[in-house]
Order: C-alpha cells, then sequence, then structure tokens
C-alpha cells in the first residue's frame, strides 16, 4: 500500500486532488500562487503580525516622524512580506498531494471499464509527418524476435496485429479491456497486475509497454517485477507521452486545459515520461535510444472532439468542466484540422551477465 500525506478533500471537487488547492509539483505550487490561492491566508496573518512588528521594532522613529527610507524598506519586506511568506508556506504544506495517495487504482479501473478499447481508438488513427503510426513504430524493435513478447498493460492488445509471427502474451488488469482484444481474435491475454505478473524468473526476452509507465502504480514495483521477469540481455520498449512544444494544435490543447481547469493532465508518474530514461538506469537498465515524434490525429468534428478529451485521464475533475472542455475542443473543430500529440519511444535492455 502506498503511504503518503492525507489531506481533507477539496470542497471544489470532494478529491483529495484538485488543480485550484492543491498540488504535487513545485511548478502547480507556484501557479497556485500566482491564482492568489495564499493570500486569504497570508495577507490577514500578515496583517497583523506585521502590524506588531513594525509597532514594536519601529514604532518610535514612525511615530515621532524619524522614519527614514530604509525604516520604510524594514517595515514593508520584513514585518510584512516574511510573515506572508511564511503563511504561504504554511498553506502550501498542508495542501500538497502527493500522487500516490489518490485512489488512482480504483479511477483507472473504472476508467477502462467504461471505455474498453479508448487507448487505440485515440492512437491507431494517428500518424506523423512520415504517415507512421504510433503501434507501428512502437514495435520496430521487436519484430523478428524469437523468445517471449510480454506487452504490458496490453489494453485490446493492439500490438498483437503487428506482430503475429512472434511469441507474444498480453497482460493487463481490466477484464474489459481484455474482452475486446479476445473479440478481436488478440491472444494469448491474461488478466493480471504490472507489479505480479504470473511469470517466472528471467522468462522474457523483450517487454512491450504502451501509454503504460505513467499510468502504473506504484511505478517502483512494477519496474522490479519487470527485471525479475526479463532475462539478461533483454529489452524494453516504451512508449509514453512527452511535452508539446510550440507549434499548429498549442492553442487547441490550451483551451483543453483551461476548461478543466488544470495546467496539464495530471500523471501520477509524470517523470515517466520525458523523464523515463533517467528512471530506468536507476534500476539497472541500459538505455539505448530515446526518440521523440509529433503524431496528430483528425479533428474534424464535435465527436471527434469528444473523444479526445475522453481519453485523457482526469481524476477529481468536475463534470461541468470535462463538459467545458469537450465543448471548447468542439467549437476549434473542423475537417482539416489536426490535433498533436507528442510521443516518445525509449529502448532499453538489461546487461548480460558475465
Amino acid at each position: 500500500m502506498a503511504v503518503g500525506l492525507v489531506v481533507e478533500p477539496c470542497r471544489h471537487t470532494g478529491a483529495q486532488l484538485c488543480p485550484w488547492c492543491s498540488w504535487t509539483r513545485p511548478s502547480q505550487a507556484v501557479l497556485l500562487v500566482a491564482r492568489g490561492r495564499t493570500a486569504r491566508t497570508g495577507f490577514p496573518v500578515a496583517a497583523v503580525v506585521g502590524t506588531v512588528l513594525s509597532l514594536v521594532n519601529q514604532g518610535t522613529v514612525i511615530t515621532d516622524g524619524t522614519a527614514t527610507g530604509s525604516t520604510w524598506v524594514r517595515v514593508v519586506v520584513v514585518n510584512y512580506a516574511v510573515p506572508v511568506i511564511v503563511a504561504s508556506v504554511g498553506y502550501l504544506s498542508g495542501r500538497r498531494v502527493q500522487a500516490d495517495t489518490v485512489p488512482w487504482c480504483g479511477y483507472l479501473a473504472g476508467y477502462h471499464r467504461d471505455r474498453p478499447g479508448i487507448t487505440e481508438l485515440l492512437l491507431e488513427p494517428a500518424t506523423d509527418r512520415r504517415h507512421e503510426r504510433p503501434y507501428l513504430w512502437l514495435v520496430e524493435p521487436l519484430r523478428g524476435r524469437p523468445d517471449l513478447i510480454l506487452d504490458l498493460a496490453c489494453g485490446s492488445a493492439p500490438t498483437r496485429e503487428l506482430l503475429r509471427d512472434e511469441r507474444w502474451l498480453g497482460v493487463d488488469t481490466s477484464s474489459g479491456e481484455l474482452a475486446v482484444a479476445k473479440a478481436a481474435g488478440r491472444s494469448p491475454v491474461v488478466r493480471a497486475g504490472a507489479d505480479q505478473l504470473p511469470l517466472g524468473d528471467h522468462t522474457v526476452g523483450a517487454v512491450c509497454a504502451a501509454m503504460a509507465l505513467p499510468v502504473l502504480t506504484p511505478l517502483d514495483a512494477v519496474l522490479a517485477e519487470l527485471t525479475r521477469v526479463l532475462r539478461p540481455g533483454g529489452i524494453l520498449v516504451a512508449l509514453v507521452p512527452c511535452r508539446l512544444g510550440p507549434g499548429r494544435g498549442l492553442l487547441a490543447w490550451w483551451r483543453v486545459m483551461r476548461a478543466l481547469g488544470i495546467p496539464s493532465p495530471p500523471w501520477p508518474n509524470p517523470h515517466a515520461r520525458d523523464g523515463l530514461p533517467k528512471i530506468l538506469r536507476t534500476y539497472g537498465f541500459t538505455v539505448d535510444s530515446s526518440r521523440r515524434r509529433v503524431f496528430s490525429r483528425d479533428i474534424s468534428d464535435p465527436h471527434d472532439a469528444a473523444l479526445m478529451v475522453d481519453g485523457l485521464y482526469l481524476p477529481g475533475i468536475e463534470l461541468h468542466r470535462i463538459e467545458a472542455a469537450r465543448a471548447a475542443l468542439a467549437a476549434w473543430a473542423r475537417p482539416g484540422r489536426r490535433l498533436p500529440f507528442p510521443l516518445r519511444r525509449v529502448v532499453a535492455h538489461l546487461p548480460s551477465t558475465g
């Protein structure tokens, strides 16, 4: 069981994680300050404490009219600004929520129960400037391997279509996703957790993980399990979302995030995106490559817009905000418009022993 700081549920969302009151990363804390969330706490404290300090420390020179410019600087900076900072830090400390305190596993299970096959629906039509598709790019390093390929958190198992001649096994916790896979003739698949794989030590030659590592928790247990089942020299090929740079579609994403009231989707493992190579090295992997490509898909009508928003993980976000995000993207949608989403493919291997 993950352990973290527990805070009271937010009055806005009823959940522990609220983009207006809580934070998990320093950048989110800065946004809280910029939005004035700390002002309600900091300013009243500063008014009382600052006035008392001013009367005690500089009261005489202020009342007799001999205060200089430096005196007023000390009054403002020390007597008032410091209490604001201290009170703000106290507020932020009380509103920090570790990602693993959010009931993520339950949310993830319900999400894929209600939307089986959603990840494939989003990614399969997408293409990059070479007209290549994400799943095809993902499996390139896996083609022709004679040993067992494990598709971790396989979902509806779209990689099976591309690895028909290889020994392949899909694993996922969602019965709904696996039902979609079986209905499409994609097998064998097994229902199991990524941190408790039903496989022996060093029995897997390669692991494929599409859009999985940023959402699987606890990540350290998942990676430890991968190092257990992978044989020495075995490879891991992971596809993860990464940061969006400037370019077409940036305004559309800004509209969506603004409607949702968040700076970015609340990943439980945000460091397992662009920072994945560094994480893998700490678990003994040698990183062979880390490449970024920008894929995009048509957002031609409100249906496409709704599907794109529904494809985001949004724990704790109120329904009216999600509906507003759908409407914002639908207003932007029209034939020929494409929404970008950059992906990173990381290829790594466990060193051979001896």
